[in-house]
């Protein structure tokens, strides 16, 4: 039921909506940049769903319990921040005056980490939806794991607000559809259903029926025909709530720049201010002063100030209700407060193998899978899937079941074909705050996730992406299937650590590492064929470092062989053969260059030798990025075309990926 504030329309409501629309468009007008539109169109809303019916306490924004709310349509965002100020979260009305200035609190588009009260990173459009969808997955799966009949300790909603440009990108219908799927009852979006983008009404270009869309997703789906008609928004929430088993869509018919005499339904208002005197006409339009700017009236101040209170009342509650359930269940109390901490449990990789050079000779994907089992016994915060390739990428959790409408409780998560909703609702799930998400799908299909990676690693958030059949050793699907610009796309994301193992013990550390990282994304990057476990490969934990010496000369070596993965194998057995020219060659495994740039540089100096007679990288993708390695007098072994459909030994044999092609590479650069 809703609380608080009665739900007809009054003079004190008019004066609320009407403060959320005027700080809006002061401070786009201040800052001559932003969206003034949809503020304007959704401040009823916005204001019946802050006051009425989320469950959140200014005071401290990070309560376990609160409802969660994302807008998707993150250029909205000084309607945000005009409801962060209003309701008393740590935005100042000097915040809202500096939108959008150098060092300000109030960037163009939320940033979590940035602003208190900001859920998730959005302005990209359909990244906030799918990380929705990841936050009320993490909250049913928490429910389930933790909530015991009279004593539940997770029961609240994630709201989404969102645009006709949300509803257009691919990643919100993949979301949705996974959403519907799973039912996911606590999951309301709110539609800003103004038919207004950028280029002018959106009849130009999406004319589908959306409802009829989320009816075919399983979503329940209501019309407020009226976006001002708060009594008909508070009914359709109420109704939302209400629903058990799918997700709801709320879809309110709003007037984008609402009040404004000139720009309103105009898609002149969707990206730039009014002007100034078009803000003058729309304060005079709504009944305001014309000349009182970032004005905030006391009599809205103290209805939005209610918030804290009944805020601080809510987490009190909740407080005293888990402090019952800590006498109760103290097993369960202590597990939920490891994972809410994000701590790795005590021996959590007790279990992790330790493979041998006297094993048979496995794949990378398949020493990861053995890896992943062996933790996840351990690390109950782990949950995640595949994009469907879990018996390809070997991402199934063998001994727990799966993620399911009514067996929320399962780790095992399938994604289906949606691999760019699973890249953001990864990121929702670790925003949620409780797990540790991971996913996998085919590297050459990372750049359908390549949004919800970059969006991941400008949050630093530490999830973890499995991406196996990592080279043109895929072999017989072809091109379409063989990453070539992949691994060097994903190292040029600024804060996205990339490994690439070169064998079983190699892996192990690489998982190892991955959850040890809590400053951002990982990508794993794992390959298909059977490897053979490398004498000294990782011998000293060196992995950690980002490269090592994995073969050596006694003497100081007239050329250093660097590669990663697979590429190792071949550079190991060149320098078998240039042994026997009296080359001697060092081998170098550098499995990430991100680990590596963190060592000092006397490490670096001490595994690449500045003064080295020369340096050869080899690697089954594009070269570039290595000259930083190999340096002017260097070389690297890579491909600057696409791959080719045939077994996958004879492709990389082609390609140049053999010993003697290595060997001959490197005579060349020391005649040179």
């Amino acid at each position: 039921m809703s609380q608080g504030l009665p739900v007809e329309r009054s003079e004190t409501d008019n004066i609320c909506i009407n403060t959320i629309r005027t700080l809006s468009i002061d401070a786009i007008q201040k800052a001559n940049s932003g969206h003034p539109g949809a503020p304007m169109g959704l401040a009823p809303a916005a204001y019946i769903l802050w006051t009425r019916f989320l469950a959140h306490n200014p005071k401290n924004p990070a309560w376990l319990d609160r409802d969660r709310f994302v807008l998707s349509c993150g250029h909205a965002s000084m309607l945000l921040y005009s409801l962060l100020h209003l309701t008393g979260y740590g935005v100042s009305l000097n915040d809202l005056q500096n939108f959008r200035q150098w060092g300000s609190n109030t960037p163009g588009h939320p940033e979590f980490g940035h602003t208190p009260g900001v859920e998730t990173t959005t302005g990209p459009l359909g990244q906030g939806f799918a990380n929705g969808v990841g936050m009320a997955m993490a909250e049913r799966h928490l429910a389930a794991c933790f909530n015991r009949q009279a004593h539940e300790i997770v029961g609240h909603y994630t709201y989404v607000m969102c645009g006709d440009g949300d509803m257009m990108e691919g990643v919100t219908s993949e979301a949705a559809s996974l959403a519907g799927h799973l039912g996911l009852s606590r999951l309301i979006c709110i539609y800003d259903d103004n038919h207004i983008s950028i280029e002018g009404n959106t009849n130009i270009t999406f004319t589908e029926n959306v409802a009829e869309r989320f009816k075919g997703y399983n979503w329940h789906v209501q019309h407020v025909t009226d976006g001002n008609d708060t009594d008909a928004i508070a009914g359709a929430i109420e109704a939302a709530r209400a629903q058990i088993d799918r997700p709801s869509l709320i879809m309110v018919k709003t007037h984008i720049a609402y009040g404004s005499p000139n720009k309103q339904d105009s898609a002149d208002a969707h990206g730039a201010p009014l002007g100034k005197e078009e803000v003058r006409l729309t304060k005079k339009n709504l009944g305001w002063p014309e000349d009182a700017f970032f004005k905030v009236p006391e009599k809205a101040l103290k209805v939005f100030r209610q918030c804290v209170e009944r805020g601080e009342a809510a987490e009190a509650e909740w407080q005293e209700k888990f402090r019952t359930y800590t006498q109760k269940y103290p097993d369960l109390a202590k597990k939920w407060v490891d994972a809410m901490s994000g701590y790795l449990t005590e021996g959590w990789d007790a279990d992790i193998p330790e493979f041998s050079p006297s094993d048979d000779p496995i794949a990378t994907r398949a020493a990861s899978g053995k890896v992943l089992n062996a933790i996840a016994k351990n690390l109950p915060t782990l949950i995640g899937g595949s994009a469907d390739l879990a018996p390809s990428n070997k991402t199934y959790i063998n001994d727990f079941h799966e993620f399911q409408k009514n067996q929320f409780d399962g780790r095992n998560i399938r994604f289906g074909v949606r691999e760019h909703a699973m890249g953001a609702i990864m990121s929702g799930m670790f925003l949620h705050n409780g797990l540790r998400p991971y996913g996998g799908t085919f590297l050459v299909f990372s750049d359908y996730m390549r949004p919800a990676i970059r969006i991941a690693a400008l949050m630093k958030l530490p999830v973890i992406y499995v991406f196996t059949h990592d080279s043109i050793a895929v072999g017989e699907d072809g091109p379409t299937h063989q990453p070539i610009e992949h691994i060097a796309s994903l190292r040029a994301i600024p804060g996205l650590t990339v490994i690439r193992p070169a064998d079983g013990k190699e892996t192990a550390e690489a998982w190892r590492q991955a959850l040890k990282i809590m400053d951002g994304p990982v990508a794993l990057i794992l390959g298909r064929q059977k490897l053979k476990i490398l004498e000294n490969s990782n011998i000293h934990n060196d992995l950690r470092r980002g490269a090592y010496v994995l073969s050596d000369t006694e003497e100081k070596p007239d050329i250093i062989l660097i590669a990663t993965g697979s590429e190792v194998h071949i550079a190991l057995a060149a320098k078998a053969l240039l042994d026997q020219k009296d080359v001697s060659a060092r081998v170098v495994s550098m499995p990430s260059w991100e680990l590596f740039e963190k060592t000092p540089q006397s490490y670096k100096d001490k595994i690449l030798l500045p003064d080295v007679k020369a340096r050869l990288a080899v690697e089954a993708g594009v070269p570039m990025g290595w000259e930083k390695y190999v340096g002017t007098d260097g070389a690297v072994v890579g491909i600057t075309g696409f791959g080719a459909s045939a077994p996958g030994a004879t492709v990389l044999e082609n390609f140049g990926y053999f010993p003697d092609n290595i060997v001959k590479k490197a005579l060349n650069l020391l005649k040179s």
